[in-house]
């Protein structure tokens, strides 16, 4: 399915958060692990299955809390809302709560960095036409919450579905079509198209 999955490690601590650990997190972890990373977090961007089958198995191999929006409907140890602070070591991991393709989605901001899941897309947005998406919701995430990330934050997606596999919000403000300037209602049916 194309997924990314993510590896956030704190260089001072060595402790580290796999962010949506999907189809290999023995990888991920054997990977933290030759990289001297002892692994605290395991975070959802949301609750879509391709995004956390893996997090079972995280568990098992690390010992890991898992971090995701108290809308969350999966097992979840730390409950996580609009403008909470998560600590990965030193890291401070900003939640941004930005529901539309699903009502528990969340981005990830640290650092000059934006983990944002199926929210946002290099070239495109995640979908609303799926058992609790939203349009209006979407039209809000991607035009009031995210508008207030800078556009030198580095863009890191919950799927490779663009032409790079990473990009930055100032290139997404400027060349993906789904950003271009449109009110709700117009963004609203042009979600509906095919």
């Amino acid at each position: 399915m194309a997924n990314f999955a993510y590896l956030l490690g704190c260089e001072e601590t060595r402790i580290a958060a796999l962010v949506d650990p999907c189809f290999e997190p023995e990888k991920m972890v054997g990977r933290a692990e030759a990289l001297g990373y002892r692994v605290g977090w395991v975070i959802n961007t949301h609750g879509h299955h391709d995004h956390i089958n893996g997090n079972g198995r995280a568990v098992d191999l690390t010992g890991a809390k898992v971090a995701a929006h108290r809308k969350a409907e999966f097992t979840v140890d730390q409950f996580l809302k609009h403008g909470d602070t998560l600590r990965v070591g030193e890291i401070a991991v900003g939640v941004l709560h930005t529901p539309g393709h699903a009502r528990d989605a969340i981005c990830l901001q640290t650092n000059g960095h934006i983990f944002t899941g199926d929210t946002l897309f290099v070239g495109e947005c995640g979908r609303t036409d799926l058992p609790g998406s939203d349009p209006r919701a979407m039209h809000r995430s991607l035009f009031e919450v995210l508008a207030k990330v800078p556009d030198y934050a580095v863009v890191w997606p919950g799927h490779d579905y663009g032409p790079r596999p990473n990009s930055t919000m100032g290139t997404e403000r400027r060349e993906n079509y789904v950003l271009a300037p449109r009110s709700l209602e117009e963004f609203v049916a042009f979600m509906a198209e095919p």
